[in-house]
């Protein structure tokens, strides 16, 4: 790591020990980070990103890390997982330390912990844990965008989602693309003592096959008495101009004109749609009508996956009316993905 970019992320580390705010790249999404003890410092994330109070956020720790200094119990099940998948897009929910503040639970008696895999973020963690005395420092860190966006990918949508935050209020550390792209696969296992067996609370690239190879079983859906997490509203992960989804066979009649049509909902009364862009996997269906464009994406998960939200700010700005997004196979490799598109309709859904 050039020496330049050593000297960065001490200085970022330093901010984060005083309850500063630090943006800092991960290989799912970037993060906006701050010191995960100090509930002043987590304050400044909710109130940057205009996040509800009681929505936790997670807590990214090195890989050295002991987890029992934040986790009240870490049973056998997360230590196996903490094996197979860390560092790695798997956050687990875990019983919170009574040490630890619940700014970072909204409230809960639970926490979120996880390891990333970037380099980037692993030296800053390392060096910030340093700099506690007990060595066990964590960073909070939801994702580095205004609430229920499109989270970013890259350092400069960072500085887009925070323009009134100049390098003293928010200091970015350049980590290039996130090559996963989209957010962790959460799994809770904090009510292993009531009973309550391990329970997937948002998909990501770590699917349930995957999971249930360590857990020897599936996971289970989210019940109403799961924990609040992040990412697990109905409408997230949303831009500005409207989302609809499409299944295959009526790709062609979305773009006609003929598809399910609250797109009219979101044009001037007795306008239609002026622009169209439409996302196919692999292949269009057929020529563009006049006013649509195809866009293309490779029919593969994790490339979809570490293209989405770069690709929705791209047709963000480009002025189109509607973005119509081809549903992806149901497969578990494609959980992730369903996930994020289908909340991001939601946004938009009558």
């Amino acid at each position: 790591m050039p020496d330049t970019m050593q000297a960065r992320i001490l200085e970022a580390a330093r901010r984060l020990d005083q309850g500063r705010l630090v943006a800092f790249p991960t290989e799912t999404v970037y993060g906006l980070g701050a010191d995960a003890e100090n509930p002043q410092a987590v304050a400044r994330i909710y109130a940057a990103k205009k996040r509800p109070a009681n929505h936790p956020v997670i807590v990214h720790l090195a890989p050295d890390t002991d987890p029992s200094y934040w986790a009240a119990a870490v049973p056998l099940q997360a230590r196996q997982l903490m094996a197979a998948f860390w560092p790695g897009p798997l956050t687990l929910i875990l019983p919170r330390a009574d040490r630890i503040p619940d700014a970072v639970s909204g409230g809960q008696d639970s926490i979120g912990l996880r390891c990333p895999a970037h380099p980037v973020a692993q030296t800053l963690l390392h060096v910030f844990a340093a700099l506690k005395p007990h060595g066990c420092g964590g960073v909070a860190a939801p994702s580095a965008n205004q609430f229920g966006q499109v989270s970013p990918t890259q350092a400069v949508h960072v500085r887009q989602a925070f323009p009134e935050l100049d390098e003293q209020a928010l200091m970015i550390l350049e980590g290039g693309e996130s090559q996963v792209g989209i957010e962790s696969t959460i799994l809770d296992l904090s009510r292993l003592d009531r009973g309550v067996g391990p329970t997937l609370l948002r998909p990501g690239q770590v699917n349930v096959l995957q999971l249930a190879e360590v857990l020897g079983d599936l996971p289970a859906l989210p019940d109403a008495a799961a924990p609040r997490v992040s990412g697990s509203l109905k409408a997230h992960y949303a831009p500005h101009t409207p989302v609809a989804l499409a299944d295959p066979a009526a790709l062609s009649a979305w773009a006609a004109g003929a598809g399910p049509a609250p797109a009219a909902a979101c044009a001037p009364a007795g306008q239609a749609l002026r622009r169209l862009a439409v996302v196919v996997l692999d292949t269009p269906p057929g020529p563009a009508p006049e006013g649509v464009d195809w866009v293309v994406v490779r029919d593969d998960p994790a490339h979809y996956a570490r293209r989405l939200y770069a690709l929705l700010r791209e047709l963000d700005a480009a002025g189109y009316d509607r973005i119509v997004l081809q549903r992806p196979p149901e497969e578990p490799a494609w959980q992730g993905v369903n996930d994020r598109i289908g909340r991001a309709a939601a946004a938009f859904a009558a």
